[in-house]
This record gives C-alpha cells, sequence and structure tokens, in this order.
C-alpha cells in the first residue's frame, strides 16, 4: 500500500485506541467526539481491509494485524511528534502542554514550587498531572500519553531513561499519647500494633522487597519496612489494617486509631506540623528511597522536557525538611 493513500492522522487515532482500548478515552485524549473517532477507525479499517479491534468485555480487542502495526505506529508518531518539536525552546514564549504521571507525594512536595516557578519564567506553559497508573505505567510513557513519569524505581527498560528528581527517607508516625510512645521503641514492639499501609499500585501483585515488575519497569510500590521484612524473611509481621492509595490519606487515619503508617519524611513533616501525630523513635533503620523522573529514550534531546526535568529539579531542591 502507497503512504498517501493514507491520512496520517488516522495512524494517530489508531495509536489512541491502541493504547486505551477505549473509544470513549480515545475521544478524550484526541479532542474528539466517540462519533468522530469510530467514523477515523471505520476509515482506516477500510484502507487496511481489516477490522483492526473488536468489542470486548473489557475494551477494544486489538486483531492480530491491529497488533503487529502498534509498535512502528507509535514508533513512528514518537520521531515524528521528537521532529516537530526540534525547534528551540523559549519557556517565556512557549504554550507547551506538559504531561506528567505521579503519585501525592509529588504534587503535595514539588508541584507547588514547580509551579511557583513557571509563573515567573513560562507563564503561558501548562501542566496537566495524572495519577501514575494503578497497573500498566510503562504503557502510559511508552504510548506517549504522558512526558515523564515520576516515582520510585529500580530497573527500567532500555527504551527508557532516569533522572535523580530527589532523595527521602521513611518516617514512622503515630497520634499523640499513642502507647508506643512511653517506654523504649523495639522491634518487638512495634510489631504488636496494626499498621495503615499505602500501597501504590492497589494489588498484592508485587515482589518481596516492595517492587513490582511490569515488563522490566520495576518500581515501588511499599516503602513499610516492618511489614516487608517479616513477608520478606518469613518472620512475624504487623497485621496490615488497612491500605490505602495515597500517602496523604494516612495522617487522618492515625490521629483517629492506634495504628501506625510510614510516611516519606516531607509528607510526614507536614502532618507533624498540622498537630495531633508524634513520630516514633526508629525500631528498624528506615528505608531511604529515590524517587525518580523517568522518560522516553527518543525524547532526551527534547529541549522542552530537558528544561522541565531542570525546573522539577531545582524546584525539589528548594524544598526542605523541617524538623526530620
Amino acid at each position: 500500500m502507497n503512504l498517501r493513500q493514507i491520512d496520517l492522522n488516522l495512524l494517530n487515532v489508531f495509536h489512541q485506541v491502541m493504547t486505551h482500548r477505549s473509544i470513549s478515552l480515545a475521544s478524550e485524549e484526541l479532542n474528539l467526539s466517540a462519533s468522530a473517532v469510530s467514523h477515523a477507525l471505520g476509515r482506516l479499517r477500510q484502507s487496511l481491509r481489516d477490522d483492526l479491534f473488536v468489542r470486548g468485555e473489557s475494551g477494544m480487542v486489538p486483531t492480530p494485524r491491529a497488533l503487529a502495526l502498534a509498535r512502528p505506529v507509535q514508533d513512528a508518531l514518537m520521531l515524528l511528534s521528537a521532529a516537530l518539536n526540534a525547534a528551540p525552546f523559549v519557556p517565556a514564549e512557549s504554550n507547551r502542554v506538559f504531561r506528567i504521571a505521579s503519585g501525592d507525594l509529588f504534587c503535595c512536595i514539588t508541584l507547588p514550587k514547580l509551579m511557583a516557578r513557571l509563573a515567573t519564567l513560562a507563564p503561558a506553559v501548562d501542566l496537566k498531572v495524572v495519577p501514575l497508573s494503578r497497573v500498566d505505567f510503562r504503557r502510559q510513557l511508552e504510548s506517549a500519553s504522558v512526558d515523564l513519569l515520576i516515582g520510585w524505581f529500580e530497573a527500567l527498560p532500555e527504551t527508557l531513561r532516569r533522572s535523580t528528581l530527589l532523595t527521602e527517607r521513611a518516617a514512622l508516625l503515630v497520634r499523640e499519647g499513642h502507647p508506643l510512645l512511653d517506654g523504649e521503641m523495639t522491634k518487638a514492639r512495634l510489631l504488636t500494633y496494626p499498621h495503615a499501609v499505602v500501597e501504590l499500585t492497589g494489588t498484592d501483585e508485587m515482589r518481596a522487597d516492595g517492587f513490582q515488575d511490569d515488563h522490566g519497569l520495576v518500581r515501588r510500590v511499599w516503602i513499610e519496612r516492618a511489614v516487608l521484612e517479616g513477608r520478606a524473611q518469613a518472620e512475624p509481621a504487623p497485621r496490615v489494617a488497612v491500605s490505602v492509595p495515597y500517602f496523604t490519606a494516612l495522617a487522618p487515619i492515625l490521629r483517629n486509631s492506634d495504628l501506625v503508617a510510614t510516611l516519606p519524611a516531607r509528607l510526614a513533616s507536614a502532618a507533624l506540623a498540622q498537630g495531633g501525630l508524634a513520630m516514633l523513635d526508629p525500631a528498624l533503620e528506615p528505608i531511604e528511597v529515590t524517587l525518580e523522573m523517568a522518560y522516553r529514550a527518543c525524547d532526551e534531546a527534547d529541549e522542552g522536557l530537558k528544561w522541565l526535568r531542570e525546573q522539577l529539579r531545582s524546584a525539589s531542591d528548594d524544598t526542605e525538611l523541617a524538623g526530620i
């Protein structure tokens, strides 16, 4: 088939439907009506003489032909996007929209500082911050639906690159007046109280060290040391009384219970400042984690993304720990 016979816009529609496996989600991403996306997909089906997608219980199911086309189309669109964005990036004049997938640690700690910097340096640049996918987080980046993933990673596939944002340590919090605040803090005493934990993926499918492997992209999903050590070594571990998807949900729970929770130190500092909580002397050496930015290797030369990563690092450097 001659490339001139294909409307290249249809390939972008194909890519979004392949990414989201949904006509409605693809239409939102493309800022088109669902009927327009369906019509475009129909034109592409006619040109390629293949159904490409059929409706299934969980969404649009790609045909073998669609699966074969998915990666080449994605690579071509990414190369085209990189070429179109190759012009010098002038922050003060740009109206570019950057898309970041992250958790609440980034949103609470770095994002406010970043927005203040953008207001001065790049007033027309906008950010779209979306939740880091609960399970298929690698596809968020490789599908080009986001520009950066911000999280705690151990391993990355060859198609991705990484850059350090900040290093964080964990802190144990309980309510004021908690029994653990009286007397020497020991591991045995810590294990006798139930814990509230953050499960960043909403699934138990993780390794014993608190990481989850998504086809070569290994992301930390737990930092609860007492629970992790017990699971990894088949030793006694505290009961997990509640699991929540966000660190910011922990402080209100702790203030109204005898639960124990591990928070990143910067969030712990903010929670302590609001009152009603106290920090435990560590019975275990706290976990230290590095929050990183992951991005596509083909975007390494993108001047706009390079500038954004620099601003993110500067905004994180401006954030200091208070009393922890």
